[in-house]
Order: structure tokens, then C-alpha cells, then sequence
């Protein structure tokens, strides 16, 4: 049952101006539901309350009946629309996908369930600081020159590995001298920084997490630097790459094989890729996957946990020393210590320091939303 009201707050808070309801029959008729499989969660504060919802119920005149699919909505969009009006408009991650393009299908999907709010867009994003592009962007034939300008104007770009492997024959060796080999390697450990010899241990300390399998990509050293890696039997293979080109930084993401496999990374891994991916942007998320943001352009910005457990999740706001509070119970959040940053001794081909920034944990119930606003 939790799914339903889902897929309404979902919907609500990416600013559709329009929704329809599926579907009409079970919304209307007088039949009795259940609550379905939710004993894992049922018994704590969640945002869809199975009792409450029943206890809202007013059946007709002459009835009996308990609370149908159409009560489910009607409280669950009541609910919502306490807190719509403190929402901006949403942003993301700018992701162009050229009209009627295809491959790498759903990735925006995956990446937006590992906490990376995407704003896809059929025309390429020219005023982006950072672009992410897919295999769908193979489309465009003129897109390896769009990357050139993008990059000479200073501005940063991201390709996943399988645009990579769609391009390498196709000038993408320009920017970069990286390939996919066709070989694909299972990989259960990862490490996270610059250097040959440096970094260090991204595996989770509190579970044994499963072997992903990637493409290897294989690049030359000093033209392009791991920054993101796995080891498997001591040689290392790059999950995300980085190269200057210009006045801009390239990098490359390396996809696994199975795309739902995102969802099985470490999460120090995934929180890796946003602190490149997301570097400049309002709000980040350290967090576990199937915990998603929607940001807004007002600072305000959405948790939300499709998680069956608790989440304690950790939000990083542009800003030094942001104040920042749950809009729907006015609780004000406290920042936690700042945490040096070991890139400051590096060299200058290393990553760039990105703006400051403030750090929150917040503990996110399962199945559940919460909303926050900001301001410095």
C-alpha cells in the first residue's frame, strides 16, 4: 500500500502541473483493501499512516465499508500538500537526452535512487557547470563537439561508460585517450583519491558487500587519473576518471554491467561519484541507496527513503554555517563539525576544492519523506 501514496508524493514533487490517477474503478468502488506487505516498517512514524488514513474514512450514507484506493489518495495528497508550497522549482543534475534517443535505459532512474536528483533535457545543456551524458547522448552526432566547447568554455563534463564505448571510434579520443576493452572484471573493493599509492578504503566496514562486475576501461596514466577505483587481485581498475581538457575537467563513470548493481556499491562509493558529479551543487547526500533528493531552486529540498529500514543519512548544504530546519515541524538542525579536507595538500592536477560547505545527519524513517528548507 505504501507504494500508491509513492508515486503521488513522487509526482507532486517533481512540479508536474498535471496528474492522473490510476484508475478509476478500484478508486471508486466500495471494496475493502489491504495494507499489504509492510509489516517490517508498519509499526513506526512513517509518512503513509496505515491507521490514521483508516480512522480519516467517512463512508457513504448507508455504508460500511473500509477505506478504498480513493481514501488511500485522498489522505496521501492531503498530507503532501502541507508542505508543496515551501518547493521551489526542482533542479538536478543536468542530463541530456536527445529526443528519441535510447541506450543505458533508465540509468537516470538508477541514479536518481542512489541520491542524484537528474533534470533531463532534450536540448544540450550549454549553461550547465556540469553536464551528464549517457549513451542516449550517442544520438547527437554533433556531441563530441558540443563537449569540446563545453569543456573550452571552462565547464565540466561526465560521460558513463557506455557513451564512452559508443564514442571511442568516433573522436571522443580527442578529449580523452580512454576505451572499453570488451573485458568485464568483478570488483569488491574500492578505493577513493589521487595518486598512484594514495587513497583510501571506500569498502563498508559493517557489511561484506557483493562483487560488482564492470567494463574494464582502460586509459593512459597522466593523460587521465583514477579518482574513483577498484582493486581486484591487486591490480586497479577506474570507476571514475578524470582529465583537464581546456578550461574544463572530463570525466569518465564507469556503469556496472548490471545497472541495478548501483544499488550495491559501498556507500562511501556512491557518495564518491556525487561529491564529483554534484561538487558545486546546493545539496549533496551521503547516503544509503534507495534514498532520493529533490532539490529546489528556493534552497529548500526533499529526503525521501524507499527503504523497508532506517536510514541515517548525512546532507551537505552550500554555505559556510547554513541554518537549516525541518519545514514541517520547524525543529532546527544542528551542523555537524567540519572535516578538513585532504585535497588542500594536493597538487595542482588534482581536483579542484569545491565551494564550502555544511554538513547535517538526519535520521530518515522507512518509507517516509521529509522536507527542509535552508538559508545561510
Amino acid at each position: 500500500m505504501d507504494r500508491y501514496p509513492e508515486q503521488l508524493w513522487d509526482t507532486l514533487f517533481a512540479k508536474a502541473p498535471e496528474i492522473t490517477l490510476f484508475s478509476w474503478y478500484p478508486m471508486a468502488a466500495l471494496e475493502t483493501i489491504e495494507p499489504g506487505d509492510r509489516d517490517a516498517w508498519k509499526n513506526k512514524s512513517t509518512s503513509f499512516n496505515w491507521d490514521d488514513m483508516v480512522k480519516s474514512y467517512q463512508p457513504p450514507a448507508g455504508e460500511s465499508a473500509a477505506p478504498n484506493w480513493g481514501r488511500v489518495a485522498g489522505w496521501s495528497l492531503e498530507q503532501v500538500d502541507r508542505c508543496l508550497g515551501k518547493l521551489g522549482n526542482p533542479i538536478g543534475v543536468k542530463s541530456y537526452k536527445p529526443f528519441q534517443s535510447i541506450g543505458e535505459d533508465y540509468i537516470h532512474n538508477y541514479l536518481g535512487n542512489i541520491g542524484i536528483p537528474i533534470e533531463l533535457t532534450p536540448k544540450f545543456p550549454a549553461d550547465a557547470d556540469i553536464v551528464l551524458l549517457t549513451e542516449g547522448a550517442k544520438f547527437d552526432r554533433a556531441i563530441v563537439a558540443k563537449m569540446k566547447k563545453h569543456l573550452a568554455s571552462g565547464k565540466n563534463v561526465m560521460v558513463t561508460s557506455g557513451l564512452l564505448r559508443a564514442l571511442q571510434d568516433k573522436g571522443i579520443k580527442d578529449i580523452a585517450e580512454a576505451e572499453d576493452t570488451g573485458r568485464t572484471v568483478f570488483i569488491r573493493d574500492f578505493i577513493g583519491g589521487f595518486g598512484a599509492g594514495k587513497g583510501a578504503s571506500l569498502n563498508d566496514s559493517k557489511q561484506d558487500s557483493p562483487a560488482v562486475l564492470f567494463p574494464e576501461i582502460r586509459f593512459f596514466t597522466n593523460d587521465m587519473w583514477p579518482v574513483v577505483r577498484g582493486v581486484a587481485a591487486a591490480r586497479g581498475f577506474p570507476i571514475v576518471l578524470m582529465n583537464h581538457y581546456a578550461k574544463g575537467i572530463f570525466y569518465v563513470l564507469t556503469i556496472p554491467e548490471n545497472i541495478s548493481d548501483l544499488y550495491n556499491l559501498p556507500r562511501d562509493v556512491t557518495s564518491a561519484i556525487k561529491s564529483h558529479l554534484q561538487r558545486d551543487f546546493p545539496v549533496r547526500m551521503d547516503s544509503p541507496a534507495q534514498v532520493a533528493l529533490f532539490a529546489y531552486d528556493n534552497s529548500a529540498f526533499v529526503v525521501e527513503s524507499f527503504r523497508h529500514d532506517d536510514s541515517e543519512v548525512t546532507v551537505s548544504v552550500k554555505g559556510d554555517h547554513v541554518k537549516l530546519k525541518n519545514a514541517l515541524t520547524g525543529e532546527a538542525l544542528h551542523e555537524l563539525a567540519p572535516v578538513p579536507d585532504p585535497r588542500e595538500k594536493h597538487s595542482f592536477r588534482d581536483l579542484p576544492m569545491g565551494p564550502p560547505r555544511t554538513n547535517f545527519k538526519i535520521a530518515v524513517p522507512p518509507h517516509s519523506y521529509m522536507v527542509f528548507t535552508s538559508e545561510e
